[in-house]
């Protein structure tokens, strides 16, 4: 299964981090699965893991963020998308996950954001074959789903 996850489950996927989505990351990385990702997508983690509320959450020192970076960048398929038309009318600067969701061929939008679930980007992922999740309902395909 090819994924797609927005900055704020790939926030969340760090590695002090104990929830759903870095359960998410153990298993995409142990393969089959695959994490799609692109420049946007790696740039903006880094931007939010250094906010003061995240801070005091994670409190990870720039080298543990530029290692969950590079970790994505290595083990993920990077995929430059073009942003061709607003999908994400609530939020255009959420149109390059999208989009890269889009390049990368995933199968699955990972997202907690709801402007995600708006009846306008659910058509326009559903008519690409993209699927839009949660992380937790994620975690339970990949769990029920064999993996041979």
């Amino acid at each position: 299964m090819r994924i797609t996850a927005d900055t704020g489950i790939l926030v969340r996927m760090n590695a002090k981090a104990t929830g759903p989505a870095r359960r998410l990351l153990d298993i995409v990385l142990a393969g089959p699965h695959e994490l799609v990702v692109s420049e946007f997508l790696l740039h903006e983690p880094a931007r939010v893991l250094r906010y003061p509320r995240m801070q005091a959450l994670y409190k990870l020192s720039e080298n543990e963020i530029s290692e969950h970076l590079e970790l994505l960048r290595r083990r993920a398929d990077l995929v430059f998308p073009f942003v061709y038309e607003p999908v994400v009318l609530a939020d255009p600067n959420d149109d390059p996950v999208i989009y890269t969701a889009v390049a990368g061929r995933a199968d699955v939008l990972c997202a907690m954001d709801r402007d995600f679930y708006a009846p306008g980007v659910i058509t326009f992922c559903r008519e690409r074959a993209i699927e839009i999740m949660n992380d937790v309902e994620l975690l339970q395909r990949l769990r029920a789903t064999p993996t041979s």
